[in-house]
């Protein structure tokens, strides 16, 4: 029995060797061409970047801050904030709905949020879902759209700020309702 085992892995070994060797034949088989300058197709731009913010926003999340630093109520370790923010225009309107730390919510493209605390959480956990921002009475409720959420700390220095992207169910940026979690240490 033990003959057989060792006969059966040396010929899955020389058929896998066989298979490796043959494939890199035909890799090296393919004809090579040379393509002009013309020809060579550049990347195109990232668009998973997150958008600069402006220079209010900027000043915004700064004060906020400061004012938080000077009240001195900074959160203790394990503290949770969280956001509800509705879709809705961009162009500076406010759409965030309820929240705890939470102070502004603002939208930058399609799909495309950035959420405002009175804290640092820049060195958070977020969590983020799909969600409605109505609170129902039971029997009647609203049902959530489908879609993707990711989420991530805020660039350009923001450290009281997050990042979040809301896609529907094929990946194309959409504009959707989130609730937004942020557990700090």
């Amino acid at each position: 029995m033990a003959t057989f085992f060792r006969r059966k892995a040396a010929a899955v070994t020389l058929g896998v060797l066989a298979l490796t060797l043959a494939g890199g034949g035909i890799a090296a088989a393919q004809p090579t061409t040379e393509r002009s300058a013309a020809q060579v197709v550049q990347p195109a731009p990232r668009s998973d970047l997150q958008p600069r913010p402006s220079a209010e926003r900027v000043r915004e999340a700064k004060a906020a801050l400061a004012a938080q630093s000077e009240i001195g109520t900074e959160a203790i370790g394990g503290a949770v904030s969280f956001a509800v923010v509705k879709s809705g225009p961009g162009g500076g309107v406010n759409l965030l709905v309820r929240g705890h730390d939470a102070i502004a919510a603002y939208k930058y493209g399609p799909g495309q949020y950035e959420v405002f605390f009175n804290r640092n959480v820049a060195r958070g956990g977020f969590v983020a879902t799909i969600g409605t921002v109505a609170v129902p009475t039971p029997p009647t409720g609203e049902i959530p759209l489908p879609g993707e959420v990711g989420v991530a700390p805020r660039g350009y220095g923001l450290t009281n700020a997050v990042f979040v992207q809301t896609r529907n169910s094929a990946g194309v940026p959409t504009d959707l309702p989130f609730h937004l979690a942020v557990h700090t240490p």
